[in-house]
């Protein structure tokens, strides 16, 4: 064999039957993929769309920023009405908490580009109640569980362990009517993230209400 025969390339060889499957299964498996790939794309832009100013998501994101807000303000007003610290403790916990998640609410709303206030819609409706029970809102009280107007009035002028048991028992109330509207969302929202939020609304606050029946009784109430 001379030199320049052995530069010569080998003469290209067919595939034979076995590399031919092999390369009709990759070819499958690449067309597959990417049309699994084009379904999934399909699916994220198919996810539910924003919700609509009537829905439960509206309903109770507006509904509940407003009772959250009278959970801060009570807490603030106990604040500084005692000097107990525990109760301090628990009032600070509580604002702090509703506040960031009223923040959280009004901006969904925001981004669904909602109103954060529908006038033409009495509070409850999401959950087909229309007002505060059978009877309507009463003094302020537009929610379940919200202290009415005299009730506030009646924790400001209070102090000292006066003012702990009447906030306790206020807001005891108020987490009972909250964890309420919680649950209603868990069963009507269709927002996950807010569906998950309601839920742990519905975990911490019960949770905080076997806390202030302790404290409660601690104060002989």
């Amino acid at each position: 064999m001379t030199g320049d025969e052995e530069l010569l390339p080998a003469p290209a060889r067919r595939p034979n039957r076995t590399q031919w499957a092999a390369i009709t299964a990759v070819a499958l498996a690449l067309l597959f993929a990417g049309g699994a790939v084009t379904v999934a794309s399909a699916e994220r832009e198919e996810a539910p769309r924003t919700p609509t100013s009537l829905s439960a998501d509206a309903g109770f994101a507006r509904d509940m920023s407003v009772h959250h807000q009278q959970a801060v303000e009570m807490s603030f007003i106990v604040r500084d009405r005692t000097r107990d610290e525990e109760v301090r403790r628990l009032a600070y916990d509580i604002a702090n908490t509703q506040a960031n998640q009223r923040g959280m609410m009004l901006g969904w709303l925001d981004l669904w580009g909602l109103p954060k206030v529908e006038s033409a819609v009495e509070p409850m409706t999401w959950m087909g109640m229309g007002g505060s029970g059978d009877t309507g809102p009463l003094d302020g009280a537009l929610m379940p569980g919200m202290a009415t107007n005299a009730q506030l009035d009646e924790l400001r002028r209070a102090s000292g362990r006066e003012a702990e048991v009447l906030y306790l028992k206020l807001m005891t109330e108020h987490h009972r009517g909250g964890v309420h509207m919680a649950e209603g969302c868990v069963q009507r929202c269709s927002v996950d993230i807010e569906r998950n939020l309601a839920q742990g609304m519905v975990d911490a606050q019960k949770s905080e209400m076997l806390l202030m029946a302790d404290m409660l009784k601690k104060r002989g109430a």
